[in-house]
């Protein structure tokens, strides 16, 4: 799906422990999809992980007014992984 180290990216401009954190999910995620899991699945169980972990740390409308935020980072390509940075 995509590469642990790719050297660009969001993570980049963010702290170590946040690349790190992404390099264990993304050797998860390969692992994972050898054993034959498909993408979807993995990106159905991610995003539930994700947004239940934030749930239960910041509460419902906190994480509600996050995800809100996220149509348009993604329709600038900030979730785009084949976009390139200048």
């Amino acid at each position: 799906m995509f590469a642990p180290a790719s050297g660009h990216g969001v993570f980049d401009r963010d702290n170590g422990e946040r690349q790190l954190a992404l390099e264990y999910l993304a050797e998860a995620w390969n692992v994972a999809e050898d054993d034959g899991v498909q993408s979807a699945a993995l990106a159905h169980a991610s995003l539930f992980a994700a947004l239940a972990t934030f749930v239960k740390m910041h509460g419902d409308e906190a994480t509600a007014d996050l995800i809100a935020l996220l149509p348009d980072r993604i329709r600038s390509g900030e979730y785009n992984l084949e976009r390139i940075l200048q």
